[in-house]
C-alpha cells in the first residue's frame, strides 16, 4: 500500500495559512500532518506521495524528502488521506486501524473525503500527481461513491480551528512524545531533550499538563512556564516571559512577553512585550515591540470571523488573530478581537479590519497600500541571510506566486489601495 496526501478543492478555504504552504505542513499542537505521515509510511514501509497546487510543487520536492522521488504509476491498492486532517495523535491512531481494514472504504467529513483505501479492484487512480487530475478523480469517482466506514477523522475547515484543534490535543501530543524517552525531566513536570536549558529562577506550573523543551531549547531567566506548552528545537525564549496554557511553538523561533494557547510557526519572532492570545502566526513574521492582539470580545461573547465576506460563528470565546507568513508589525501594534491578517502584509496602528496580504496597513492613519512582490523579496533575502537559509528561486516563485493567488484580496477589501 502507497500513502497519497491530497490538497482538495477546500484547502483555499484556510487562507491566509494555506495561501504559501500545503495544508499538510500546518503546524498544531508541536505536530503537523506530515509528521505523522511520515511516521505511518515509516512503520509500514510504504512510498509516501505528495499532491500539492502548483506554486508548492518545486517546495514539496525541495522542503520535504520523505515524499518518494519516483513517478507515480497508478498502482494499488491507496491509501488517500486529506492534507486538511487535524494532525492529532486521533488521527494518526484511527488512520492506523482504517488501514487495517484493507478494503475499499472512505471516511467522509462534512461533506468532504478525509481518507479513502482503494483496493486492488477499487477506482483506479490517476497516473500522476497532477492536482487537478486528483481533483476531478476524487469528486468524479470516490466521493460519496465508496462505501462509508466507521471512523472520525476530523478536518480542519476554517483558520480557527488550527487554535480550536491546538487546544483539544496538545496534552494527547505532548504525552505522546514523552513516549519516546528522548527528554529528562529536569524540573517537576518540565522535560529537556538534548541541549535544551531552562534558566535561573524560572517558574513553572504543571499541574495542569507538562513542559517540553526539544533540543536546544534556551528559556531565559525569571520566565513563567504553565504547561501544556511545547518549545521546538532552538527555539529561545527571552527572560520575564510568560509561555502558558496550550502553547505550541516551533523550531528557530525567538519569543518574548505574554502567549497564551497560541501556535508560533517556525523562524518567526515575537521576542519583545506584549500579549499573544489564542492566534495562530505562520513563518517568518515579525512582531515588532509592544504589538498585542485581544482574543476576548468586550461582550464576551463568541467570536465571529470573517472569511472573504462569509461570516462564520466559530462558538469560542477566546479567539485572537490568525497571522500569515511573512508579515511584520510596527512598535505598538494593537490588533481587534478575530481578525485574519494575509500574508506578506506590514501592519501599523490599530488593525480593526480584516487585513489583505501584500499591503501596508495604516488605517490609523487613513492609508492602505499594496507591496510589490519585489520589496517582499528583498526583505526575504535579509531575513533568510540572518538565519544562514539560503534562499532559493522557488523560494522568490513562490512570493510571486503568493501575490497572484491574494490579488483578489486587494481588490476586495474596500480599502483604498495605492502603489
Amino acid at each position: 500500500m502507497r500513502i497519497v496526501v491530497f490538497e482538495d478543492e477546500l484547502v483555499s478555504r484556510l487562507f491566509p495559512i494555506t495561501v504559501g504552504r500545503p495544508a499538510y505542513a500546518i503546524g498544531c499542537a508541536s505536530f503537523s500532518l506530515i509528521d505523522w505521515l511520515t511516521q505511518l509510511a515509516r512503520d509500514a514501509q510504504v512510498e509516501l506521495y505528495g499532491i500539492v497546487r502548483p506554486h508548492l510543487a518545486a517546495i514539496q520536492q525541495l522542503d520535504y524528502p520523505q515524499f518518494s522521488r519516483r513517478a507515480f504509476t497508478s498502482q494499488t491498492p491507496l491509501l488517500l488521506v486529506n492534507a486538511r486532517l487535524v494532525p492529532s495523535v486521533a488521527a494518526f491512531r484511527g488512520l492506523g486501524a482504517f488501514v487495517k481494514q484493507r478494503k475499499t472504504a472512505a471516511v467522509y467529513e462534512n461533506g468532504s473525503l478525509a481518507a479513502a483505501i482503494i483496493a486492488a479492484d477499487g477506482p483506479a487512480p490517476p497516473p500522476n500527481t497532477q492536482i487537478d487530475h486528483w481533483n476531478k478523480y476524487i469528486a468524479n469517482s470516490l466521493l460519496q461513491k465508496l462505501p462509508p466506514a466507521d471512523f472520525r477523522l476530523p478536518l480542519l475547515e476554517y483558520p480557527h480551528d488550527v487554535v480550536r484543534q491546538n487546544l483539544a490535543t496538545i496534552s494527547a501530543s505532548l504525552e505522546y512524545r514523552l513516549q519516546s524517552g528522548a527528554h529528562k525531566e529536569i524540573a517537576d513536570g518540565v522535560f529537556a531533550a538534548e541541549g535544551a536549558t531552562l534558566g535561573q529562577y524560572c517558574v513553572t506550573d504543571t499541574s495542569k499538563g507538562p513542559v517540553l523543551l526539544d533540543e536546544g531549547a534556551v528559556v531565559g531567566p525569571y520566565s513563567f512556564l504553565r504547561g501544556p506548552a511545547y518549545l521546538g528545537p532552538k527555539a529561545r525564549v527571552i527572560e520575564h516571559s510568560a509561555i502558558k496554557d496550550a502553547v505550541a511553538v516551533g523550531h528557530t523561533t525567538k519569543i518574548g512577553g505574554e502567549i497564551e494557547g497560541s501556535i508560533v510557526e517556525p523562524y518567526t519572532n515575537k521576542q519583545h512585550h506584549g500579549f499573544l492570545g489564542h492566534s495562530y502566526l505562520g513563518s517568518w513574521i515579525n512582531l515588532g515591540a509592544g504589538t498585542s492582539n485581544s482574543d476576548l470580545k468586550n461582550t464576551y461573547g463568541s467570536v465571529k470571523m470573517d472569511y472573504r465576506g462569509d461570516s462564520v460563528v466559530t462558538g469560542m470565546q477566546f479567539l485572537g488573530c490568525i497571522m500569515g507568513d511573512y508579515s511584520k508589525s510596527a512598535i505598538n501594534t494593537g490588533i481587534f478581537t478575530g481578525k485574519t491578517i494575509g500574508c506578506c502584509s506590514m501592519l501599523y496602528g490599530f488593525v480593526t479590519t480584516n487585513v489583505p496580504s501584500f499591503v501596508n496597513y495604516a488605517r490609523l492613519f487613513g492609508q492602505v497600500t499594496e507591496l510589490p512582490p519585489e520589496v517582499m523579496l528583498a526583505t526575504q533575502q535579509r531575513m533568510f541571510a540572518r538565519r544562514n537559509v539560503e534562499q532559493r528561486p522557488c523560494d522568490i516563485a513562490l512570493i510571486h506566486a503568493m501575490y497572484d493567488l491574494t490579488r483578489h484580496e486587494r481588490q476586495l477589501a474596500g480599502e483604498p489601495l495605492a502603489l
